[in-house]
């Protein structure tokens, strides 16, 4: 592998550690990164689910403040998240992902739209006999964060935000950590019967981990409701991006 590439990924690896970690958008800049260093998108796909498991454990090492006390939620979830991960690298391994690719942009901009409006669907959300399961949604974001996971953070964001009345920081470090199941999951399977680039992995990771644990300490520091607007909009931005490749893909 070319210096350049391998620089290429390091760096990279430290700016989706951050993003991912801050906002839930680390394949916002992980899957690019591999693709341009010449790896083909199935394999990306695979390899970055792999090496975004380093962002979970450096987002961990800087969130023990938000973390404490979380442990009983993040096991309960973790099962389930762990769950739909398996469920989704299934998924990706055995079905064509052209159709589940269309859907994709909608999911984003569902959790975009969740995270800007949060307040008023907290509101909506805690009154009697509306409440739907935060586990389920947990599980069903969780398939797809097996399968693609690009902004799968925002959508697990979102989800636990609206279930449950606490800072953003805290929300934020609980969704890595429940997201970790996802990838953990996936990540296996992929690891034994999926095309991994473990050199792009490896040095992907060693960003990432760096990247993610400085995270959350930035996030401390940033006001909620602009940090919130910001990921948000970035959402809406990917989303917009994956919907335009994929109409341009399909010749719409």
């Amino acid at each position: 592998m070319d210096l350049d590439h391998v620089v290429l990924l390091f760096v990279g690896g430290i700016g989706s550690g951050l993003t991912g970690s801050m906002a839930g958008l680390a394949s916002l800049v992980s899957y690019p990164v591999l693709l341009a260093v010449g790896i083909p998108p199935v394999a990306a796909n695979v390899t970055n689910n792999v090496a975004l498991l380093a962002s979970v454990a450096g987002s961990a090492a800087g969130s023990r403040r938000e973390l404490r006390g979380q442990g009983l939620r993040i096991a309960r979830l973790g099962v389930l998240s762990a769950a739909g991960g398996l469920g989704g690298a299934v998924l990706l391994l055995s079905t064509p992902s052209s159709a589940f690719e269309r859907v994709v942009p909608w999911l984003i901009a569902v959790g975009a739209f969740a995270l800007l409006f949060r307040d008023q669907l907290r509101s909506w959300y805690a009154r009697p006999g509306v409440r739907p399961p935060v586990g389920l949604a947990v599980f069903v974001i969780a398939i797809y964060g097996g399968y693609f996971g690009a902004a799968a953070g925002v959508l697990m964001l979102a989800a636990l935000s609206l279930a449950a009345s606490e800072p953003f920081a805290v929300s934020n470090a609980v969704k890595t950590a429940v997201l970790g199941g996802s990838n953990l999951a996936a990540a296996a399977l992929y690891a034994a019967v999926a095309p991994v680039h473990w050199t792009a992995a490896a040095l992907l990771a060693a960003g990432c981990l760096l990247g993610s644990w400085l995270g959350p300490a930035l996030v401390r520091r940033t006001p909620e409701r602009p940090l919130r607007i910001a990921i948000a909009v970035a959402a809406l931005v990917l989303a917009g991006y994956l919907w335009h490749d994929t109409g341009t893909a399909s010749g719409v």
